[in-house]
């Protein structure tokens, strides 16, 4: 993603990337080479950019998981009322629940939007309109896209193989993971942390290298040693085959020349702790992208208690944080910002779809407590509407009446306006 800074007068023209805003980027090659090298400054000493980073498995785990998440969300198109709010069945809520393109699905979208804020740093997309009506929503390849500032206002410049166009800011829906004080630019949590990235891959590699060698941690040979450097190498080579050997008969004794002894030089892994350490790497990573680790499938110290809890924490301070940040992007580039009748939200109730238990009590307390009407209950739970009145009603727990229904009057007691009572029948009783 190209940003460029255009003055009025025309008297500077500079250029900035996400990563070096010292560097001139005049086409998606030379982007993407300064793309991928991230990793010049990576204290391990690794390659980092995207591809290499989705290769550590806790990134490509909290990139795939955030991204479904957000992606799978009900999102709905509401009209608001005297009575609340209203779905919409028209054109705009079947963008958002079934198809923003021609190509693209709403969830495709969605997930490939999140895929690009959590990985490059930003999601962009273009509203095509007819007139007044939004049409569909086509994704944008950040690679592709230059920002410039125009007369204050952000500007989107797309080139591909089909041309280039000029999009105002009002007609791409913008989802930053966090601006740059720039306002244009903006922060990847690949590039920011990419020394914790680094690291995890360091530790594969070495790992990888370690196993690949049968186990053995670098070894040195010591004794009588032979002389010139093609010795050292026949030498050499021989301890190279013994161990080589060794590993592919799966047998622990290899020979070695007589008079000579081996000494290892490196730590193996158990001794350098590296069990630990990648743990410790899941944990920064999960740090990164704001994720509770049991959502990385580090379950190390999760609890039946504790693993419920970590839900919450998904659902209050992560989830519903971004599901907010899309809502009012796209309010205010689908309606405009002195728009007060139609409006995006989504369902977070969604998340709870794998619990049936809770949600079924969920929804009887909702109806017993006249919050729900048994017909809304059912929609909750996915079933059609009910076409029995009394189901749209509202209800209160006890007598389980429709509220307003007009209490039965009670009947009155036996002997009252000039009838008989109990006593007086027991009288007449005894005399006959």
């Amino acid at each position: 993603m190209r940003i460029a800074f255009e003055f009025a007068r025309g008297a500077e023209t500079r250029s900035a990337t996400i990563e070096n805003p010292s560097v001139s980027l005049n086409s998606a090659e030379a982007w993407a080479s300064v793309f991928n090298s991230w990793s010049s400054g990576s204290s391990a000493g690794v390659t980092v950019n995207v591809e290499t980073a989705l290769g550590v498995p806790s990134v490509w785990a909290a990139v795939s998981f955030l991204s479904r998440t957000l992606a799978s969300l009900s999102m709905h198109a509401y009209r608001r009322t005297k009575d609340g709010g209203q779905r919409l069945t028209g054109n705009l809520q079947l963008l958002f629940e079934d198809a923003v393109a021609d190509e693209w699905t709403s969830y495709q979208w969605r997930e490939y939007m999140f895929w690009q804020v959590f990985t490059e740093g930003r999601g962009l997309s273009w509203i095509e309109r007819a007139g007044n009506q939004v049409v569909a929503i086509w994704p944008m390849e950040t690679t592709k896209t230059t920002i410039s500032m125009r007369g204050g206002k952000r500007v989107y410049t797309y080139s591909d193989e089909v041309g280039t166009r000029v999009y105002p800011a009002s007609d791409v829906i913008d989802i930053p993971f966090a601006l740059r004080p720039d306002r244009l630019g903006v922060y990847s949590p690949i590039d920011k942390c990419r020394n914790a990235i680094g690291l995890s891959i360091a530790m594969e590699q070495y790992a990888g290298n370690f196993f690949n060698g049968g186990g053995v941690p670098p070894l040195a040979l010591t004794g009588p040693l032979p002389q010139g450097a093609e010795g050292m190498k026949r030498a050499q080579a021989d301890i190279n085959r013994a161990v080589q050997s060794a590993r592919d008969a799966k047998k622990p004794i290899f020979p070695i020349p007589a008079g000579h002894e081996l000494k290892q030089v490196g730590f193996d892994p158990e001794k350098g702790q590296m069990t630990d350490a990648r743990r410790m790497q899941i944990e920064e990573i999960a740090r990164a992208f704001q994720l509770p680790p049991v959502f990385l499938q580090d379950l190390t110290r999760a609890t039946f208690s504790n693993a419920e809890q970590q839900d919450l924490h998904l659902v209050k301070h992560l989830i519903g944080q971004w599901a907010v940040k899309l809502e009012q992007e796209l309010n205010l580039k689908l309606f405009g910002r002195r728009n007060n009748n139609r409006y995006i939200e989504h369902n977070l109730d969604s998340l709870l779809r794998g619990d049936f238990k809770t949600r079924a009590e969920a929804v009887a307390h909702l109806i017993q407590v006249g919050a729900y009407t048994p017909s809304k209950g059912g929609e909750y739970m996915g079933q059609p509407p009910s076409a029995d009145p009394a189901a749209h009603k509202l209800y209160m727990q006890g007598a389980m009446v429709p509220l307003g229904t007009e209490p039965k009057p009670e009947a009155p007691p036996i002997g009252h306006n000039g009838g008989p009572s109990l006593e007086e029948n027991d009288d007449e009783n005894a005399r006959d």
